[in-house]
C-alpha cells in the first residue's frame, strides 16, 4: 500500500531522482533507522517475502555499507557503497552500486532530514552517472518498492524505535 499522500518520486535535472517522504517521528529516530544494523533489518526492503540477511554498517566518512536481501526463493540482491558525507540527525551522503547492476554505474546517495514539530520530511536524492541510467530508474519498480519500504520504515518509527 503507498502511502502517495507523503511519498513523491520525481526526476529533477538531467541525472537525478528525488524520492520525499514524512514521517511522524523525530529526525534523530530517522536518522538512527538509517545507520543502525539492527534497526535497518526491521524495514529496509519489500514486504514480499524478502529479508535483510547481511547489514554491515561501518558508519564514518569513508566507512562502507553492506546490504544483501535474499528472497523466498533463495535469490539474493546485495548492493554497496562508501559514506562520504556523515552530519547526524540531519545528512547522509553515500555511494551505492548492486551486486548484479541493474542501471549502469554507481549512484550517489544524499539523505537530508528536516524535523518541524516532530515530524522529519526525508529528501533523498539520487545522482546517477547518466540521464540514461536515471530514466531506466525511473521505468522500473524502484517506486513502488521504495514506498513499500519507506511504509514500513514509518511502522517502525511508530513503535519509538
Amino acid at each position: 500500500m503507498m502511502d502517495t499522500a507523503t511519498f513523491q518520486v520525481t526526476a529533477s535535472g538531467e541525472r537525478e531522482l528525488v524520492m520525499t517522504r514524512e514521517f511522524d517521528a523525530p529526525r534523530s529516530l530517522v536518522f538512527d533507522a538509517w545507520t543502525k544494523p539492527e534497526l535497518l533489518k526491521r524495514w529496509l526492503g519489500v514486504r514480499n517475502g524478502w529479508t535483510l540477511d547481511v547489514c554491515e554498517v561501518d558508519l564514518k566518512v569513508g566507512g562502507a555499507y553492506r546490504f544483501v536481501w535474499r528472497g523466498p526463493d533463495g535469490a539474493e540482491m546485495g548492493m554497496s557503497g562508501v559514506y562520504r558525507e556523515i552530519v547526524p540527525p540531519e545528512r547522509l551522503v553515500a555511494t551505492e552500486v548492486f551486486d548484479d547492476a541493474w542501471y549502469p554505474g554507481e549512484a550517489v546517495d544524499t539523505m537530508v532530514m528536516d524535523e518541524q514539530d516532530g515530524k522529519t520530511t526525508l529528501t533523498v536524492t539520487v545522482l546517477y552517472e547518466s540521464q540514461e541510467a536515471r530514466d531506466a530508474v525511473l521505468q522500473s519498480d524502484m517506486a513502488r518498492s521504495a514506498a513499500e519500504s519507506y511504509d514500513k520504515l514509518a511502522e517502525l518509527l511508530a513503535t519509538d524505535a
